[in-house]
């Protein structure tokens, strides 16, 4: 059975916060000289640690400062005063947080006092989601993960996620959601595209939430990746090219270009690639698997006063896939193709009123194309399915920081327009044709309002609710209460958190009418309308903080009531959402992650043992109205143990290197009778890279290095067999230049 594509219909969704914690985090501090007396006048400056974006302010008379309207990632805070030695400190900014710094300078000493963390990105552990930010120096260094489309920069520093049947999936489930400095990337279309939503080179930080998320999220509940992208401040009117010659005869080339001055920055890029290895084969062999597109992306940033800012970012993509054969339909000359389009642009209003106190307004677009175009000849059926969907909408936020407060409230809405067109043959001597097209709306607006509350100085505690009304073929209102704690153990600083809260996840437009649905009926199909997924969740985590090195647990348990999967009408490639009634999905994590060692690279691991399983029947969308077995029943891309493990060394000579090895114990065998799994499975990565001039670096990149060819997925509910990636070696040049 040859790989295929969900291309149904789907639905608007929604809203959410608007997310003004999404976008941004607070820098709060105060300064003390050596009696504990607070330090008037004093100069902060907080820079980023990856390019000249900068904030100046001054203290009050209580020695303290406000730095607001960072974006997510790495910064240097560095307070100075005459007669007192410079001190520097480094913090990492998440979504939403707003950790407080303490400086005690020096009086009389002219060297620096220095407290950086040379650890890895461990964003401020008081917050009740667990998160993982990557950097854009780790992604140029992590084998693979700057390909144009590639996920590895999640899968290898992410726990429980993983590709299966050409999705990603995150603790058991495929809805995630893909923001740009915070606004999400409306896509109600469950799991139709491949690939990540943005070009993995540019991304300056990389945020990934997982589970406990802030009331301004809610709709995706298994996976949330704030992409903050290069802005130009990161460079002086410079340029970049790479490009890169493969196996497969694969080619992955960028251009851009970037520069500032000091209230406005620019960048752009243009990229484009083509391999024949693609998508995931239905057996060892690559047969009819080519992958070509192209796309671009810019971003703009004006400051027009320090109470005002203005961001315009906007992203082009186009890739058209091969859909691999098996040697049974490459005799018989089956071209299957999958065509998808994209693009999108969000303006943000970034402004101050006064020190905590932010406004930030962000209208968006987005349109999604995804045609999958069968074979004519292509037996026992031939099938067609186009979608587009457009999405028009807003959101707005107001924060407020103060000494104990980090509260946040706001509105998100946004319409969605679908068209679709499907199209069968059937060549199996039934006589069967049809050909349908339907067009769908819908709308979803939510409001939401959430407060951290900084009790004592070990105590915070944080809670929220969120509202939401759907409505498309069906109208639905949720109401989704969220708490959380986090305790921070004195001297040892080891943080306990908790968080329990619910999720409501706005249902796909998709219906089956007229002809297709006399087709269905004929296959012994039905269609029962699709309702909203409802998820209650609750983990609790442990971070231990030591000598630089940053380990965090965490268990997780979620329970959701008409969970969305897939289901394919007959023997075809038409596939549309479904719900089952029941699903719990529950595991630990474990990441861990090292200081610089020796000032000049780090290791990591990552490590889940997660549980995705099913009950009920069908609840929604296309069913056979067969019981199901009682008890439950494992999901198609359950797989318990899931480890990466990897390096990334700044070398001598100007050279690095970065390696990662990964372990599955395999994912659900959809041919058992009985629950089972496919057998376990370990691959290899390597990369190597040297400057080789001043302006050029010549890299080394090796993928399944051992070339270990195995069935990864049979799942019988998304296409068929699919095999795991054959080894891929490829040299990469990087170019810099100016303009």
């Amino acid at each position: 059975m040859k790989v295929s594509f969900n291309g149904s219909v789907v639905f608007v969704l929604l809203v959410p916060a608007a997310i003004l914690a999404a976008v941004f985090g607070t820098v709060r501090g105060v300064v003390h000289d050596p009696d504990h007396r607070p330090v008037l006048g004093a100069e902060v400056v907080v820079k980023s640690s990856s390019s000249d974006y900068a904030q100046k302010l001054k203290t009050d008379a209580d020695g303290g400062f406000d730095a607001a309207a960072l974006p997510v990632g790495a910064y240097l805070v560095t307070v100075s005063k005459e007669g007192f030695a410079p001190s520097v400190q480094e913090i990492v900014i998440a979504s939403g947080s707003a950790p407080m710094l303490h400086f005690q300078l020096t009086i009389g000493a002219r060297a620096e006092q220095v407290t950086v963390s040379e650890g890895a990105l461990a964003v401020n552990p008081e917050q009740m989601t667990p998160t993982t930010i990557i950097s854009r120096n780790q992604i140029a260094m992590t084998p693979g993960a700057d390909l144009s489309n590639s996920v590895t920069a999640i899968t290898n520093y992410v726990p429980g996620s993983w590709m299966t049947h050409d999705q990603l999936h995150v603790r058991g489930g495929h809805q995630v959601t893909w923001a740009i400095d915070g606004v999400p990337i409306p896509n109600t279309n469950i799991a139709s595209n491949i690939g990540p939503q943005i070009d993995p080179k540019d991304i300056d930080y990389l945020e990934a939430q997982r589970g406990g998320y802030s009331s301004a999220y809610g709709d995706r509940t298994y996976g949330v990746f704030n992409v903050v992208p290069r802005t130009g401040f990161e460079r002086n009117n410079e340029g970049e090219l790479f490009t890169t010659f493969g196996t497969f005869h694969q080619t992955n080339d960028q251009v851009n270009f970037g520069g500032h001055t000091e209230k406005f920055a620019y960048f752009a890029s243009v990229n484009g690639n083509r391999s024949d290895y693609g998508l995931e084969t239905p057996g060892p062999d690559v047969l009819h698997d080519r992958v070509w597109g192209f796309g671009g992306m810019a971003t703009l940033i004006y400051n027009r006063d320090a109470n005002n800012q203005l961001r315009f970012v906007t992203s082009l993509r186009r890739d058209d896939y091969q859909i691999p054969n098996d040697q049974d339909a490459e005799a018989a000359g089956v071209r299957d193709v999958e065509r998808e389009r994209d693009a999108f642009a969000s303006l943000s209003w970034v402004h101050t009123f006064q020190p905590g106190l932010i406004l930030t307004t962000s209208p968006f677009y987005h349109y999604n194309r995804a045609n999958y175009d069968g074979d004519p000849n292509d037996t026992p059926i031939a099938t067609t399915q186009h979608r587009g969907s457009q999405y028009a909408g807003a959101q707005i936020a107001l924060s407020a920081v103060t000494k104990q407060h980090n509260a946040t409230m706001g509105l998100y809405g946004f319409g969605q327009h679908d068209d679709e067109s499907v199209g069968l043959i059937a060549n199996d001597g039934s006589g069967i044709s049809l050909t349908q097209g339907k067009v769908a709306t819908g709308h979803v607006e939510a409001a939401f309002l959430e407060d951290q509350y900084k009790l004592w100085t070990w105590l915070t505690l944080t809670a929220g609710a969120r509202l939401t009304h759907f409505s498309g073929a069906i109208s639905e209102n949720a109401v989704s209460p969220r708490v959380g704690a986090a305790i921070r153990i004195p001297r040892l600083n080891w943080v306990l958190r908790g968080f329990w809260g619910r999720y409501y996840q706005a249902p796909p437009l998709s219906t089956v009418t007229g002809p297709l649905l006399d087709y269905a009926l004929s296959a012994g199909l039905g269609f029962i309308p699709l309702r909203g997924e409802r998820d209650q969740e609750h983990q609790f985590g442990l971070t231990i903080p030591w000598r630089g090195w940053d380990l965090d647990v965490n268990n997780y348990h979620q329970r959701a009531q008409n969970y969305f999967d897939h289901n394919a009408i007959g023997n075809s490639n038409v596939f549309f959402p479904l719900t089952i009634a029941n699903a719990r999905l529950y595991g630990w994590e474990v990441t861990l992650r090292s200081p610089k060692i020796a000032r000049r690279g780090e290791v990591y691991l990552t490590y889940a043992n997660a549980h995705a399983e099913a009950s009920g029947a069908i609840s929604g969308g296309l069913t056979d109205f067969s019981p199901p077995d009682s008890g439950y029943f494992l999901l198609d891309h359950d797989q318990r143990n899931t480890l990466h493990t990897g390096f990334n060394f700044s070398l001598p000579w100007r050279a690095y290197a970065g390696g990662n090895l990964y372990y599955g114990s395999g994912f659900t065998d959809g041919s058992s009778d009985v629950p089972a799994h496919l057998q376990g499975h370990t691959t290899c990565d390597f990369s190597f890279g040297k400057a080789v001039a001043e302006n050029l670096t010549l890299s080394f990149t090796a993928l399944n290095l051992a070339n270990r060819r195995f069935l990864l997925d049979n799942s019988q509910t998304f296409g068929g067999t699919h095999y795991a990636e054959p080894r891929q070696i490829y040299l990469q040049l990087r170019y810099r230049f100016r303009l």
